[in-house]
């Protein structure tokens, strides 16, 4: 295997740039922060922007632990790539990575001045320092169940490589940390109630909402919905895309992966007997 390792002071950009880097050199495999990536996909390890402190999130990269370690390397015994990138702060770092995993010495460096201009590195720093945002790179769909309540947006990144040559194109994900100065953030189950019965009175085969329960996880929310439903529509086909748009708009609305939604009709409603009332 040989080991290429990518080089840059924190905040300059360099899991921004990571899969370029890497499709230039012909890699496939990445690690980063705590993760082993193959291509777009996640394929063991968590990452360590999920650390509670600074001091954690750089032991996690490391891989100081054993069970960490391990992790990695079953996955590269299973996978067997025949060369990897990794990121890191200083050449010590991404050496001290290769040893911890087991892997061969760093063979080449790249280095983010090579790859970035300063100018570009000055905006990544001012973004990292202004708005606490980190890039992970990967797409979105692939942290969401991990990075729950964490994601704040995907970023499509597309780059010509000139003429003839293949496009480079990607997505990753940009995350707020726990560790960032901007602190956490809470999102109450009133929210996941209000907006599941805001959207359901919207729904003109959901006549009433009976009750509503919406608990939060480390995962995600788990919501339960009870309804009565309007009699002439088909209760099955109209509830899933309920529920299939609830999902969505919570997902969307709140940056939270929800765990379980559960729509129950409970009973019906007939409009006539309230026309025959009249």
């Amino acid at each position: 295997m040989k080991v290429y390792g990518f080089v840059g002071p924190s905040g300059t950009g360099k899991s921004y740039r990571a899969q370029m880097v890497a499709s230039e050199k012909g890699i496939n495999f990445i690690i980063d922060d705590g993760l082993l990536i193959k291509d777009n996909q996640v394929v063991a390890g968590i990452s360590a922007k999920k650390a509670p402190t600074k001091i954690e999130t750089v032991k996690h990269a490391l891989f100081y632990k054993d069970e960490e370690k391990k992790v990695i390397q079953n996955a590269l015994k299973k996978y067997k790539p025949s060369n990897i990138l990794i990121l890191g702060t200083s050449d010590g770092m991404v050496q001290k990575i290769a040893a911890n995993l087991g892997l061969p010495e760093v063979a080449e460096i790249i280095y983010i001045n090579e790859v970035a201009t300063e100018e570009e590195m000055q905006t990544a720093r001012h973004i990292r320092v202004t708005e606490g945002k980190h890039v992970i790179p990967v797409p979105t769909f692939e942290l969401k169940k991990d990075f729950s309540g964490y994601l704040l947006d995907p970023l499509q990144i597309f780059k010509s490589k000139g003429a003839g040559q293949k496009p480079y194109i990607s997505e990753k994900t940009i995350i707020r940390p726990t560790f960032s100065y901007m602190g956490k953030f809470t999102i109450s189950d009133t929210v996941f109630r209000q907006i599941m019965e805001y959207l359901a009175e919207k729904m003109p085969a959901i006549h009433k909402v009976i009750r509503t329960r919406a608990t939060s996880t480390e995962a995600g929310p788990q919501i339960y919905m009870e309804v009565t439903v309007t009699y002439g529509y088909n209760m099955q086909q109209c509830l899933k895309e309920f529920k299939d748009k609830a999902r969505k708009e919570i997902e969307n609305l709140t940056a939270m992966n929800v765990v379980s939604l559960e729509v129950v009709a409970k009973s019906i409603y007939f409009p006539e007997k309230d026309e025959e009332k009249l």
